[in-house]
């Protein structure tokens, strides 16, 4: 019982320390709670090296890297199992290649014409309708200032030729 009142300070640190890193587990970036519960498990380890040595100093830091171990995989495991991935906190949605083709949107720009905003050697960029794009062109440099029209969409690559007098 002496030792338990002896070594209260030390064992409420300890508590209250992780149960803060736990805390900052939940909450998104690195903020209070994470800072306070690192500075309270370093004073534990101060305090247990200057009352009992530098055994049991290794032995309680080895226990705070277990627990915090046990306790990040716990929560990873949650985030990708189990209640916790139905939280409104966890983000689910997921990108597939049809939602991110672009081409069928730049289609919408074939047969356009605008003017290059920068030098095309062979790429630049060009602005169609108040719309700034980046363009290719067609085989030959295209200086700047100078009308061009939409050829076709290959993918993300818009090609454009210069126009002469069309």
């Amino acid at each position: 019982m002496e030792f338990l009142l002896e070594n209260l300070p030390i064992i409420l640190m300890f508590l209250f320390g992780m149960g803060l890193l736990i805390v900052e587990a939940f909450m998104p970036g690195f903020g209070l709670p994470g800072i306070a519960g690192c500075i309270l498990q370093i004073a534990v380890i101060v305090m247990t090296y200057v009352k009992h040595g530098g055994m049991a100093a290794l032995g309680i830091t080895v226990c705070i890297l277990a627990i915090v171990g046990i306790v990040v995989s716990l929560i990873l495991r949650s985030v990708s199992k189990g209640k916790l991935s139905k939280s409104p906190m966890i983000l689910n949605d997921t990108e597939d290649a049809m939602s991110l083709d672009v081409s069928e949107d730049l289609k919408v720009f074939i047969d356009k014409e605008g003017i290059t905003t920068s030098a095309l050697r062979p790429t630049g960029m060009a602005e169609f309708d108040g719309v700034r794009l980046n363009v290719q062109a067609d085989g030959v440099f295209i200086a700047k200032d100078t009308p061009v029209k939409v050829l076709r969409v290959d993918g993300r690559n818009v090609i454009v030729r210069e126009l002469r007098g069309e």
